[in-house]
């Protein structure tokens, strides 16, 4: 009976992987179809990303996608960090408080977050565009860093910046030397997160965009109303893209702590 317990779960698992997984891969072989059928494969060939890197649409969404993730990244990691470590020493109810707003963006549909936006942006008549895309990404990404950095701020001893500063360290260099270097893994990760948040999102961007301003997902769904064979080499790239980053989610943290025992066997 066990026996087949596992088994009928093994083949559920199978099952599903197939169901989720298959699909990319589908589009990943096809990118590299000489023709234009998006069902039928009649040679291998590089086509389809020549022509994806000779289009300019493309390539300006491409820029446009970087471009924002690397600098809402930056910025809401910065916002994210300060505002977890001021909370640190803040009083338990104020704490509370933000804390469950903080947790509004998250928890909410992010359609709700984008008309939010869009009605904002509109009612103080803010013409959409990049600068407001970017805005919009920063603001749904620092609630991710600071539920990221939160937990490491925890497992510090409270009166860790304290004792700095009772030694002759000013309160900035007890922020950078002291405090930072040891919430650098959930700042790392808090960051890493908030990039790939930015990079695949299609929803926020799509409302509160305009002026011709496209993502990568804006203009992989507009590809996706007419047959084009190039939108399985722009998707084969945004896969790939998220993939390196996430695998450096994993592999970072892995490193770190390969490291860290290590020094400790080194030390100790």
């Amino acid at each position: 009976m066990k026996k087949e317990k596992r088994l009928f779960g093994k083949t559920l698992m199978i099952l599903s992987l197939l169901f989720f997984y298959l699909p990319i891969v589908f589009m990943i072989i096809f990118s590299f179809n000489s023709g234009r059928s998006l069902t039928s494969f009649s040679g291998f060939s590089f086509t389809w990303y020549e022509r994806m890197f000779h289009n300019r649409d493309m390539m300006e969404s491409l820029y446009t996608t970087i471009s924002i993730a690397l600098i809402a990244t930056i910025v809401s990691t910065i916002l994210g960090t300060i505002s977890a470590i001021g909370l640190s020493k803040s009083r338990k109810f104020l704490k509370k408080i933000v804390l469950q707003l903080n947790d509004f963006p998250i928890m909410n549909p992010e359609i709700v977050t984008a008309i939010g936006l869009m009605l904002l942006f509109i009612t103080f008549h803010i013409e959409r565009g990049y600068v407001t895309m970017l805005l919009a990404h920063i603001a749904f990404c620092t609630p991710y860093v600071i539920l990221s950095v939160m937990p490491k701020i925890r497992s510090l001893d409270p009166n860790l910046a304290d004792a700095a500063m009772d030694l002759g360290a000013t309160p900035w260099q007890a922020l950078i030397k002291v405090l930072v270097p040891q919430i650098m893994p959930g700042i790392v990760s808090g960051a890493l997160i908030a990039f790939t948040m930015s990079f695949d999102d299609f929803i926020i961007s799509y409302f509160v965009t305009g002026g011709g301003v496209k993502n990568l997902s804006i203009m992989v769904y507009t590809m996706s109303k007419r047959v084009n064979p190039s939108i399985n080499a722009i998707s084969t790239l945004v896969v790939v893209l998220i993939t390196i980053v996430l695998v450096i989610i994993n592999v970072v943290p892995m490193i770190r702590s390969r490291r860290e025992k290590r020094h400790e066997k080194i030390t100790g």
